[in-house]
């Protein structure tokens, strides 16, 4: 599958009025799409899609009808930080009522049967207003990447999409399911978690997604991510973060190459990105780690 985007959703972001002040089209995401937007008042049917629809209403109250003129017909007024999920491969009928700020969030129909892990096929709900504060915050995670993208962000990326993928299969299924009980992750085996260090190491310095960690263990992406902190304490993006922070710590206390290549050779897009994330890390900068050996 290649990188998703305006083509594999339903058609909403084509809209003539609708300017997308940023989206993660050229990023390389192939499990999740994303865009923000002011979308205009209007009333339109869209075709079905192979991406579940997810918007998140950063404004608001604005009032919002789907099923427009079916049986089916709902309206409701939307608070900022209410949801609109469209399941996947379902006609829409819709209108919006007023001016609105949104999020727009879509993910292929396998990342959701993948995240649920079970044998029958999980059916997601078609949901107006709905409110999930976990949903909102990966959602509003996701445009942080996206508004401050730093290619060393891949494989945090993927782990938030691999959450909000989890998050709809268990939260907003459709009928009365209740998710099954929890029970214990498995970890990474010796020689899985072997192979990922190994790519990890080999790859430090170019941008690491979870699928390719995923590949590198034998394993789907969601079964990767839940093992692999069952094994480390840590999820992949972080466990990567650390291994490139100390990996640069190492160099600078023991050689006299630039900041700026450590920076680089390390995974960092340039020394002010690895000069941020050591202090967040270490209370630290590069230069005092160099000077203080």
């Amino acid at each position: 599958m290649g990188e998703l985007g305006p083509a594999d959703t339903n058609g909403i972001l084509s809209l003539p009025w609708i300017r997308p002040e940023r989206t993660s089209a050229g990023l390389g995401w192939d499990r999740i799409y994303l865009s923000k937007q002011r979308e205009l008042p209007y009333r339109a049917e869209f075709g079905p899609a192979r991406t579940h629809q997810l918007i998140l209403h950063l404004a608001g109250p604005v009032t919002v009808r789907r099923g427009v003129g079916s049986p089916g017909e709902r309206s409701r007024r939307i608070p900022a930080g209410g949801l609109f999920l469209q399941p996947s491969h379902q006609e829409l009928s819709v209108e919006l009522g007023g001016e609105l700020d949104t999020l727009h969030v879509y993910l292929p129909d396998s990342a959701v049967q993948e995240a649920a892990g079970s044998d029958a096929p999980v059916r997601l709900a078609d949901e107006l207003g709905s409110v999930d504060p976990l949903l909102e915050q990966l959602v509003l995670a996701l445009d942080r990447v996206v508004r401050e993208w730093e290619p060393g962000a891949r494989a945090y990326a993927d782990q938030l999409g691999a959450l909000v993928a989890a998050q709809l299969a268990r939260q907003h299924r459709a009928g009365p399911g209740v998710p099954p009980a929890a029970r214990p992750v498995e970890a990474l085996t010796d020689r899985q978690f072997a192979q990922v260090r190994e790519l990890m190491d080999e790859r430090l310095a170019e941008p690491l997604g979870l699928a390719e960690l995923a590949a590198a263990a034998g394993l789907s992406v969601s079964r990767f991510a839940r093992r692999f902190k069952a094994r480390t304490g840590l999820p992949p993006h972080r466990y990567l973060l650390r291994l490139r922070v100390e990996q640069a710590g190492l160099l600078l206390r023991t050689g006299t190459e630039p900041i700026a290549d450590i920076a680089v050779r390390c995974g960092f897009s340039h020394q002010e990105h690895l000069t941020r994330v050591l202090r967040a890390q270490l209370g630290t900068t590069p230069a005092a780690l160099r000077r203080d050996g």
